[in-house]
């Protein structure tokens, strides 16, 4: 087994607060009723309004921010950098209010490809799933030390 796998998970928690939703509706122009319109959410099944999957996403890069701040390399010279996300699922809506954590596990390593997956769950403080995602992390030759 790679030594990778065997660290502990990293987790990230955060309130979502009214300004993270308006703040990033702001950044990417994403200004749907789901987002910024109380009075016709309240009328769905989501009983409000709820935040951006996206947002979601962006909470998930911070863990796996968090696990390379805590050393995690495949060796000197090489940058780690995000491929991506496969398999991205919203389960539940995150209302405005709610307080989400982020668990990060690292699940495999390509030492060949250089590159690491992780699986990358989202629960509300209920402990409902409410986001998942595989992420992909690829660790770049920095031409500089290499």
């Amino acid at each position: 087994m790679h030594p990778f796998l065997s660290r502990p998970p990293v987790t990230f928690s955060k309130t979502v607060g009214e300004t993270d939703v308006y703040l990033f509706a702001g950044i990417t122009g994403d200004f749907s009723p789901n987002h910024v319109n109380e009075e016709a959410m309240r009328k769905t099944a989501y009983g409000g309004r709820i935040a951006h999957g996206a947002l979601m996403i962006g909470y998930m890069s911070t863990a796996s921010t968090l696990i390379i701040s805590q050393g995690l390399s495949l060796g000197p010279g090489f940058n780690p950098v995000s491929l991506g996300y496969d398999k991205v699922r919203f389960l539940k809506g995150v209302r405005i209010g709610d307080t989400i954590t982020v668990t990060y596990t690292l699940t495999a390593v390509d030492e060949e490809r250089k590159r690491s997956e992780a699986k990358v769950e989202v629960r509300n403080q209920e402990g409902a799933l409410v986001a998942a995602a595989i992420h992909i992390m690829k660790w770049v030759a920095n031409s500089a030390s290499v």
